[in-house]
């Protein structure tokens, strides 16, 4: 499998002039490969083909108006010209419904004003990581890294990104094996929340640790100070970077909490099971702001993608299962109850948590459609 290793990297105020040329270069060769598709797509000719548009690339670079492409690698300008192709095959993938997932817009042109810029480099651009422990860029130099781990292998390619903060990263992309734990006969029922994160069958509570609400007075301060200050002006800049920073250590915070819990749960568990959430739906509700600080979605992709990378099951309980109105003890469906309602008594005589419960159901759902999905014959409990 593949898995990308990131780092931060300290590039000198010349290699960011540099790769701040790299980034517009690679930017002007993907607008134009958009520009040529759109146009032929106007004049109702057949779209131009991927060698066509490298074809046309190299010409261009031959002509005094685009004399300066040549001051970057081939290899970055190639690259951007793929990720044109690729956009328009998820674009067209998505609308016959090859693709999985939400529906995917067309292709859209880059402006030089978006906040996140990137390049990539492939091995044909002979990049490598030097005896000094710099990564040495074609036609950029030697970068200073900060190498937080080792690279479990030689990386296939590196993609160099500069974020909203003025952060630089080296994102490698290395081939690895699966790392499989030790079996084990816990299984474990996840019911995400809001005022606890999630609730797990076993009675083990994740608290909600809301980075957002916390940091919401420093960033509402900093969101105030940037609309004071005039369009254009250095000042502006410079109060843009502090809201960037500010969101970008709440996002690092979430992230890092993520994948110390997913880490955990995977490593404790042999099946772990979650409810389907509909994330988007619950984002367009008034309560759109916890629900965007709560991260369910970034934690449920960890818990899926540590499950295959170290021999875990994970699946996920159909969205429409009635996880909060079921009965765990008896199988009885009360009712739909309000969020207010904490806690509820079955006519069975049985006093119920409803986040405990419901994350009882969700593990029976799971081992239930877990077992029917290898050929036996499960139900429910009634």
């Amino acid at each position: 499998m593949q898995l990308r290793y990131q780092y931060r990297v300290y590039p000198t105020p010349g290699q960011q002039n540099k790769l701040a040329q790299a980034f517009g270069c690679a930017r002007v060769v993907f607008n134009e490969a958009i520009a040529a598709r759109e146009a032929a797509r106007r004049g109702g000719l057949p779209y131009p083909t991927d060698a066509e548009l490298s074809r046309a690339l190299t010409a261009a670079k031959r002509t005094p108006e685009r004399a300066w492409l040549t001051a970057v690698s081939a290899v970055v300008l190639q690259q951007s010209l793929a990720d044109a192709n690729t956009a328009y095959r998820n674009f067209f993938a998505s609308l016959s419904g090859q693709r999985k997932g939400r529906r995917v817009g067309p292709p859209r042109f880059r402006s030089r004003r978006d906040n996140r810029q990137s390049i990539r480099f492939t091995r044909n651009a002979h990049f490598a990581v030097t005896a000094g422990r710099k990564l040495r860029l074609p036609k950029i130099g030697e970068v200073k890294v900060a190498w937080s781990r080792e690279l479990p292998s030689e990386p296939s390619s590196v993609a160099v990104v500069k974020d909203a903060a003025g952060r630089y990263f080296a994102s490698f992309v290395v081939d690895t094996c699966d790392e499989p734990l030790p079996e084990l006969d816990t299984e474990i029922g996840i019911d995400l929340g809001l005022t606890t994160f999630a609730v797990c069958s076993d009675g083990t509570i994740l608290a909600s640790p809301k980075f957002f609400r916390r940091a919401e007075r420093q960033l509402r301060k900093a969101q105030q100070n940037l609309s004071r200050k005039q369009k254009g002006s250095r000042n502006r800049a410079k109060a843009r970077l502090r809201v960037a920073r500010a969101h970008t250590k709440v996002a690092d915070a979430r992230r890092d909490w993520a994948h110390k819990e997913s880490t955990r749960i995977i490593r404790e568990n042999q099946a772990v099971f979650v409810e389907d959430l509909c994330v988007t739906g619950l984002a367009r509700t008034r309560l759109a702001k916890s629900v965007h600080d709560a991260g369910w979605g970034i934690f449920t992709r960890m818990l899926e993608d540590k499950a295959v990378r170290y021999g875990r099951h994970f699946s996920k309980v159909d969205r429409w299962f009635p996880s909060s109105q079921l009965c765990s003890v008896c199988g009885r469906v009360d009712g739909k109850k309000p969020l207010s309602v904490r806690e509820w008594t079955c006519l069975c005589g049985a006093v119920h948590d409803r986040d405990l419960n419901a994350a009882v159901n969700i593990l029976a759902a799971g081992r239930a459609e877990r077992r029917n999905a290898c050929g036996e014959t499960v139900s429910l409990p009634a």
